[in-house]
């Protein structure tokens, strides 16, 4: 299974803008869709957006419309996710999370996904 872990967590005002990035080992990445949850106190660990490594589709909740985007580099195995006009309520733990593409649906549900990163904090002020 492929290995997880997060980086870019921090400390931003509101408005702001942050890029999150998740580096993927001992797995082949082109089998998997990547996706970012996010974890805030007394919530549910939600999904946030995903990517499907071979075609680069994408999948983003409502909330992150707009703001948010994600990618994926290929050469450096990496998926990265922009935040930008960060609300407080964006405030979180976000992880990374990789779950194996054997259909042709990007799963949205957390129990589905198989591999996860420790998190990264990201606190939004206002």
């Amino acid at each position: 299974q492929v290995q997880l872990a997060e980086s870019g967590g921090g400390l931003v005002e509101a408005g702001g803008s942050l890029r999150l990035s998740c580096a993927a080992s001992g797995g082949i990445v082109s089998r998997y869709v990547m996706a970012w949850f996010r974890e805030a106190p007394w919530k549910e660990r939600e999904f946030v957006a995903a990517i499907r490594w071979r075609d680069g589709e994408i999948y983003y909740t409502d909330s992150v419309k707009g703001r948010f985007s994600i990618s994926k580099d290929n050469a450096e195995n990496t998926v990265s996710l922009q935040m930008n006009s960060l609300k407080p309520e964006d405030t979180a733990v976000y992880y990374c999370a990789a779950h194996g593409a054997y259909g042709n649906t990007i799963k949205v549900t957390r129990n589905d996904y198989i591999s996860w990163g420790q998190g990264t904090q990201v606190t939004v002020s206002s």
